[in-house]
């Protein structure tokens, strides 16, 4: 049951989401690069987003724009290799959901939107400020002012309200992994301390060692599960899922999808709400604004979700409270 508002609702009719991924350009048409790390079924709302940005922007694609979309299907070890192939169509500006270090060290000419980042752009000097990004990059971040330790505190406290007796958390994801993995492990790990949880962490380099880190987390007595974010983990939750069903532990997770396939709860900012503020950007940048010079943007809008039907498979009773503050509860 969906409660949020979608954005850009009334106008997204007039949007064509049948045609195929890889769209062909129209001559004379200045090229939209769109590169996103999961696969296509799972991320079409992002890619709708980018489009009702564009649109609200005045851009109609077609018209005023082509679109060329790369999906990395999960495998993020693709997007350096992508990002190289969309810059052989001289796009006028690349839109990329993750890996904006990646992408831009790959094709440093061309204009680039980063959407939902989860990590600090200027710490990680991709850009020289947030006011100023200066260069060829500009975006958007996942995270409002606190960074992760402040997503990690909000999702911790929502989850302690449905699993009342957590006293140790595991996380499951990639190591080494990006900047993301190692900012969730470290904000997870000063959180869970002032919780008066115990923290643990399972690194896993590939999904092959799933089994290894749940049969891990088993013998440690792990109450309850943290899963990454990370694309390695987040997009292949086909592969994750079976692992929780199997321990009997609640679980949760960043992003909306993780809650749809099967996790508890979910709570992060709204990735569709990210790359609608992307399309906005990609439409300033083809109307003749330098990215350098458009600030990096916090995220303002978040999405709470439970799932209603893991909650009564683990016997769970969802307190009214959290009910009413959910954005979605899935059945």
């Amino acid at each position: 049951m969906r409660r949020r508002d979608l954005i850009g609702l009334a106008g997204i009719g007039a949007l064509n989401f049948a045609r195929p991924a890889h769209a062909q350009t129209k001559a004379n048409l200045p090229v939209v690069g769109l590169l996103l790390p999961g696969r296509e079924d799972v991320v079409k709302d992002r890619l709708a987003g980018v489009r009702i940005g564009l649109q609200q922007a005045g851009f109609i694609e077609g018209k005023n724009y082509s679109i060329i979309v790369r999906f990395a299907n999960g495998d993020v070890t693709r997007m350096a290799a992508l990002a190289k192939e969309l810059g052989k169509f001289k796009p006028a500006v690349v839109v990329v959901g993750t890996f904006a270090a990646t992408t831009h060290k790959v094709i440093p000419d061309i204009p680039v939107v980063f959407t939902s980042f989860a990590a600090d752009p200027v710490a990680m000097g991709i850009v020289e400020s947030w006011s100023h990004p200066g260069g060829t990059i500009t975006g958007n971040v996942m995270n409002a002012v606190g960074g992760e330790e402040t997503m990690a505190q909000k999702r911790l406290g929502l989850f302690k309200q449905l699993v009342p007796g957590l006293t140790r958390l595991g996380m499951i994801g990639p190591e080494p992994g990006s900047p993301l993995a190692a900012s969730e492990r470290d904000a997870l790990r000063k959180m869970c301390a002032q919780f008066g949880f115990d923290f643990r962490n399972y690194g896993v380099v590939g999904l092959d060692d799933l089994e290894g880190a749940f049969a891990s987390a088993r013998r440690d007595d792990v109450d309850a599960f943290f899963i990454s974010g990370e694309p390695l983990t987040s997009t292949n939750m086909s592969r994750v899922i079976p692992f929780i069903a199997t321990s009997e532990k609640p679980s949760f997770g960043p992003y909306l999808e993780m809650a749809q396939a099967g996790l508890l709860m979910s709570y992060s900012s709204d990735l569709s709400d990210g790359f609608r503020h992307a399309g906005l950007y990609a439409a300033k940048i083809l109307g003749g604004a330098k990215p350098g010079d458009l600030p990096i943007e916090q995220a303002s809008k978040f999405t709470f979700a439970i799932n209603i039907k893991t909650a009564r498979a683990l016997g769970i009773s969802v307190p009214p409270t959290l009910l009413a503050l959910a954005d979605e509860m899935i059945e």
